[in-house]
């Protein structure tokens, strides 16, 4: 598929940068987006260039420093440390020396909704920060977990948006040259289920008198069209140079109008609004809304880049008010950080109705392929794909072909279907979607034919099967949380290697008309079960392939980690990632588990993982994928680790909080791990 809209007069502000010369079809720039004026989108596609036209000059990423400053590690995505403290040969002794219990927890069968909590713990300043649940920042000595100081937002603990109180932690942002004495020169940030964002000094943890409102930002005053719910703040913003670059979470599944997808630039210092960038047309953002950006972004700092995984339009399971094409939905789009302007955009799901969001930030790499350097990102996406293009201007770095897909049953009204949709030829997909999957024989027999039953019950013509409302309806693989899920691709520079965990969980989906979902619906829950979809024709209802006895009906394994050789695009190595659990019993590890939560990767060899359904945080070669070490955890560690040193000593830290997608286990617990001193 072409690119859209490389527009980019600048792609940075290196003064040095050899531009990129755009093809003389495009739209000329429109002038940088204000506070009051929306930064424009790309509308023009952009053809193969020229074979004689200049190439884009790379400025290759900046080696990182041993730090851990952000949801990934660094702005790139990478989750890379160049520590080597820890290696493949010693990592089998590392011990827990510290944990804290934030106290932050419920599981639901109080007043309060249960807890889900996906923060990555940052290390700055001589500290790790932790953003909890109940909206809390710690700030922790990051030798011991000592209290240095906690800031309460006093927030309204209710699931507004979500079926769960849920946080994924903190963003931290310095001045270049800070002032002593002069308070806020080190802010901390946190967001709430509320839209409110909140500065505090992370030296005191005292709010910032100079930011917006005395140290809050009331993000929800810009919720201006089908303001049905708050912009929920759950993911920390992007912090890039000044720039705090920030998303909102909505409320997936419930209505057909929806607050249109958004994206501020805030100025750090001032909370005052730069620009505002909005996905949808202006024609569809009353009748339709989200394709926000409600998980983290990557960005290209020295280039001028900050690239926005865009979730889906609603509703997300019919599309019938939003037959025009939707370009800049389900993307990735990079946009000039200074204007908000789009510079390349590259479409993933055409008309998406299958709830595929990008649901992860692309993560920036340079690589070598075929002895030329490339710039280079690579996406992940919840249908088990990889899509990897040249970060400067959105070209296939392997090709990427438009292929025919199932088109509709006739069963839904209103409806069109895209009849192609992107396909990476390398690297291979991560899941095998092209076959309805296997029926697991145990589940089968020990169900008496139940599974086997439903799957004859099922549709499935493969990847992109339409939803439909006959029978059990569409079998949908891989599941709605993702094949991949936030956590995203991790990337060893040294090796050239990137490493993924995916899930493997099959899903049923059916549409209802209004009135046999008024009679159908008998709730939901996270991710499973009905939902509206308010105004639409059709609510829907989703399920997983489970029988009687809550075995899944598809064959194991649930869930793996994989090794890719970004040179070739090929696999290095491949195996099952944790152990499923039903009943208080562990499956075999060859069976592996569903996976939420991503990977960290370090230049002694070894890939740190949670995202396990047992509640175990393991150490992996980095060469070989042999498991060298394990710990148990309160809950499955749904959120990416941390590594950092401090006073000479590598730390990786977890969190276990848990994720009710998983299963009903829920904590608090931060948990670090060194090697033995002498």
């Amino acid at each position: 598929m072409p690119t859209l809209g490389i527009t980019a007069q600048r792609l940075g502000t290196a003064t040095a940068l050899l531009l990129c010369i755009a093809p003389a079809s495009l739209l000329a720039q429109e002038p940088p987006a204000s506070q009051d004026q929306p930064a424009t989108q790309g509308s023009a596609a952009l053809q193969d260039a020229p074979a004689d036209e200049p190439a884009a000059v790379s400025i290759p990423l900046v080696p990182e420093q041993p730090t851990w400053d952000s949801f990934h590690g660094q702005l790139n995505a990478q989750k890379y440390s160049p520590l080597d403290q820890i290696t493949a040969d010693n990592v089998g002794d590392l011990e827990k020396v510290w944990e804290v219990h934030t106290g932050d927890v419920a599981d639901g069968s109080g007043e309060l909704p249960p807890t889900v909590w996906s923060a990555t713990p940052v290390f700055a300043n001589d500290t790790l920060y932790i953003g909890t649940p109940f909206y809390r920042i710690l700030a922790l000595d990051p030798a011991t977990g000592e209290e240095k100081w906690s800031f309460d937002t006093q927030s309204t603990l209710e699931a507004m948006t979500q079926t769960a109180l849920k946080n994924r932690g903190v963003a931290y942002w310095q001045a270049d040259e800070p002032v002593a004495g002069e308070p806020c020169q080190k802010i901390v940030y946190i967001g709430t289920m509320d839209a409110q964002l909140f500065a505090v000094d992370a030296d005191t943890g005292e709010q910032c008198q100079g930011f917006a409102n005395n140290g809050m930002l009331d993000v929800n005053q810009w919720n201006d069209t089908n303001d049905r719910w708050p912009l929920s703040l759950l993911q920390p913003p992007t912090v890039v140079g000044d720039h705090l670059i920030l998303g909102w979470a909505g409320k997936d599944w419930a209505s057909e109008q929806a607050p249109p997808g958004t994206v501020f630039s805030i100025d750090a210092r001032t909370g005052e609004r730069e620009w505002t960038f909005e996905v949808l047309p202006e024609e569809m953002r009353e009748q339709s809304g989200t394709a926000n950006v409600w998980t983290h972004m990557s960005a290209d700092e020295q280039n001028g880049l900050v690239y926005l995984p865009v979730s889906s339009p609603s509703p997300n399971y019919w599309g019938g008010n939003r037959t025009e094409e939707v370009p800049l939905a389900t993307s990735t789009t990079a946009l000039d950080i200074d204007t908000g302007e789009v510079v390349w955009s590259r479409q993933w799901v055409h008309h998406d109705i299958w709830d595929y969001d990008i649901n992860a930030a692309p993560t920036l790499m340079d690589i070598t392929v075929g002895g030329e350097e490339i710039p280079a990102l690579i996406q992940s996406t919840k249908q088990g794909f990889l899509f990897v293009v040249n970060r400067l201007t959105g070209e296939d770095v392997w090709p990427i072909e438009e292929r025919p897909v199932p088109g509709g049953d006739g069963t839904v009204e209103g409806e069109v279907y895209a009849p192609t949709q992107p396909f990476p030829t390398k690297p291979a997909p991560l899941l095998d979607q092209a076959e309805k999957p296997k029926v697991w024989w145990l589940a089968d027999a020990v169900s008496g034919g139940q599974c086997s039953a439903l799957w004859d019950d099922l549709w499935y013509e493969g990847m992109y099967t339409p939803p439909t409302t006959r029978g059990e309806g569409t079998l949908t693989y891989p599941d709605s949380s993702g094949g991949v899920q936030w956590g995203g691709v991790a990337f060893d520079p040294e090796s050239q290697t990137a490493i993924v965990n995916t899930s493997h969980i099959v899903q049923y989906l059916k549409l209802y008309s209004r009135e046999d979902y008024e009679q159908a619906d008998s709730g939901s829950g996270n991710e499973v079960g009905f939902s509206p979809q308010e105004g639409a024709p059709y609510g829907m209802r989703l399920k997983v392939a489970l029988n009687w006895l809550g075995m899944p009906c598809w064959e194991p394994p649930y869930g793996e980690i994989v090794a890719l050789d970004m040179t070739t695009g090929d696999v290095k190595w491949r195996r099952p990632v944790g152990a499923s659990q039903q009943y208080g019993f562990f499956m075999p590890e060859s069976w592996g588990s569903p996976t939420i939560g991503g990977p960290a990767v370090t230049a002694g060899g070894v890939i740190f993982i949670g995202a396990s359904m047992d509640a175990k945080v393991r150490a992996y070669s980095l060469e070989t994928g042999d498991e060298l070490w394990s710990n148990q955890v309160e809950a499955p560690s749904v959120s990416n680790p941390a590594v950092y040193e401090y006073e000479g000593r590598q730390y990786v830290a977890f969190i276990g909080g848990g994720n009710t997608i998983l299963k009903q286990q829920v904590g608090d617990q931060i948990a670090v791990y060194a090697l033995p001193q002498d």
